[in-house]
């Protein structure tokens, strides 16, 4: 072989060997693939789901799950008669188009309760299991928990509502498979750190669930941003909040489509009703309204909040990234009382940690949060006397 051939073959040898080590080193550092199957009850993994009809065929002569064939016994041109659909994927991609992720993410359901005790029947061994939650906090998780027998550690925020992820992590025990928060937080209003966060989904190798029902009213924007690189996040959402449709009970969880894949086969078949399904499709083909409300119930919130301040017995207004206001006020429990007996009702916190003699009020309409400083005002004033 000539001189100048044999050099090119060592050199293509010598390009096709460094491109196989570079390919290797990639193939050494790239992720395994994400699996949630060992973190699952063992009696979820052998479950055989409920086949329900509506799964094969939706259009026909429908004679296969036993519906009343002569319709609904109200006025109604509706087809009531007829199951829902199970699986929802137009609505689930509607959901996952506003969110910008995959339909495969997103699971619909009855409120973010569903999701919220669905998570737990999926995930959590009665009896042996814990999640650990982040108080003050959505007292939902507290109550699903107990009543799936699944214990209730708990870490605090520090008192300036800060989530602090080494106090978080030092709490988890090998029984502990969620870790759930709220992200902007109920009671307090605040937008959690999401770096703290991102430290919680880094050195915590289960499932953390961060509940965003307020997230529209805050610029911070949704972790759903963080999905990709960390599998084991559970986003919880809802229609009941931005969107003011809290009577249609509508909420979703947004995951690895892994971890959806488990949720929807343990689901009740039917779990969201046709009436529910189309008002939330509805929703999502008016998204701008919904952000034309979230600014007016922001302008109102900053007003609002402006004169709750100037109040002599309120002692704090703090932040909000919500539809609501946490104050602290002189007398809380009493004020609530007071308020109520004028037909103003707020929420009373302070049991809650952190949250001593505090409020939580909800930004009304302006005649309503007008009306809610007038009785502030003309209740101390008549205290007074």
């Amino acid at each position: 072989m000539p001189k100048s051939k044999q050099s090119d073959s060592k050199q293509l040898e010598s390009e096709q060997s460094d491109f196989k080590t570079s390919e290797s080193a990639k193939e050494a550092h790239k992720k395994p693939d994400f699996n949630p199957e060992p973190w699952i009850r063992p009696n979820i993994r052998t479950l055989t789901p409920y086949h329900a009809a509506r799964d094969d065929y939706h259009e026909g002569i429908l004679l296969d799950a036993n519906e009343n064939s002569l319709g609904p016994a109200i006025p109604t041109d509706l087809p009531l008669h007829r199951y829902p659909d199970t699986r929802l994927d137009d609505l689930r991609r509607k959901w996952a188009d506003f969110r910008g992720i995959s339909m495969e993410q997103v699971f619909v359901g009855v409120g973010s309760d569903e999701a919220i005790d669905l998570l737990m029947r999926v995930f959590c061994e009665p009896g042996r299991d814990d999640i650990l939650i982040i108080p003050p906090t959505y007292g939902m998780y507290k109550v699903a928990a107990r009543i799936n027998n699944v214990g209730v550690s708990e870490s605090a925020l520090n008192k300036h509502f800060e989530l602090e992820a080494r106090a978080v992590l030092s709490r988890v025990t090998q029984h502990t498979k969620m870790i759930m928060m709220c992200s902007p937080n109920n009671p307090t209003a605040n937008v959690l750190n999401p770096v703290e966060i991102e430290r919680v989904l880094k050195d915590f190798n289960r499932l953390v669930v961060v509940d965003e029902a307020y997230v529209d009213f805050s610029d911070s924007g949704s972790l759903c941003r963080l999905m990709d690189r960390h599998p084991n996040l559970v986003i919880l959402q809802t229609l009941s909040k931005s969107f003011g449709l809290a009577a249609i009970r509508m909420g979703a969880a947004l995951a690895h489509p892994k971890i959806i894949e488990w949720m929807m086969k343990v689901k009740a078949p039917y779990n969201v009703n046709q009436l529910t399904a189309d008002a939330a499709m509805l929703a999502f083909d008016h998204v701008e309204k919904m952000h034309e409300k979230v600014r007016k119930i922001i302008a109102e919130r900053n007003r609002l909040a402006a004169e709750l301040a100037s109040h002599p017995d309120v002692v704090t207004v703090f932040p909000s990234d919500t539809n609501f206001l946490l104050i602290r006020i002189k007398d809380a429990k009493e004020w609530y009382k007071r308020l109520a007996s004028r037909g103003v009702i707020v929420r009373y916190r302070g049991d809650q940690i952190h949250c001593e003699d505090t409020l939580r009020i909800s930004v009304g309409t302006s005649t309503e949060n007008d009306h809610l400083i007038k009785e502030l005002y003309d209740s101390a004033n008549a205290s007074d006397h």
